[in-house]
């Protein structure tokens, strides 16, 4: 929700006005340690309530998850902007070494139009590598890597789809993260081609 709020430059409000209830994560983009909330009608929230109940959930002086969470919503635009623009970077390649769309890399490819917020979903071509197959190879440091790059970088991305790998960046990757990732991809891609 507010990533999307933030890529559309609307209140989070805006969105949610068109559903019947709403589960806001703290944790997920806003970089609290845990928390989340529920919103929707009252008989809907009654149930919900009793359930929680009724399941041992509940937590005593959760104050200060609340005020990591307080922290995250005073502070989301700031860092989910730089978390698209982060996205936007690895997909298109602005402001820096090459991204995926202008690498025009064989062996995988990506839909600028729909990289609007954190996520970029790579499309990969191809029956070799399969998705999880190239995601073996982002995590997997080799000797070679080493030796060819000087560096040794792991990327975890997922298995999205049959041809689909998806990339998701939050508050802890930063520009230097992105472009050791993009650049990652790009040895990964030339050795699958080898």
């Amino acid at each position: 929700l507010m990533n999307a709020a933030v890529a559309q430059g609307v209140e989070p409000a805006q969105i949610a006005q068109h559903c019947d209830s709403v589960s806001l994560c703290f944790s997920k983009g806003l970089g609290a340690p845990a928390g989340a909330v529920l919103a929707g009608r009252r008989e809907f929230i009654a149930e919900a309530w009793r359930m929680r109940k009724l399941l041992g959930g509940g937590m005593r002086q959760a104050g200060v998850l609340a005020a990591a969470a307080l922290l995250g919503l005073q502070h989301m635009e700031a860092t989910l902007h730089r978390d698209h623009n982060n996205a936007r970077r690895f997909a298109e390649g602005t402001s820096g070494p090459l991204g995926i769309h202008v690498l025009d890399l064989p062996l995988c490819s990506v839909n600028l139009a729909a990289v609007e917020t954190n996520i970029v979903m790579v499309n990969v071509r191809g029956a070799w590598p399969s998705p999880a197959e190239l995601c073996d190879h982002l995590r997997a440091i080799s000797e070679e890597e080493v030796a060819e790059t000087g560096q040794a970088v792991s990327v975890l991305l997922l298995p999205w789809s049959a041809q689909t790998v998806r990339a998701v960046w939050h508050r802890d990757i930063s520009v230097h993260d992105t472009e050791l990732a993009r650049s990652k991809l790009e040895f990964v891609a030339r050795k699958c081609q080898e």
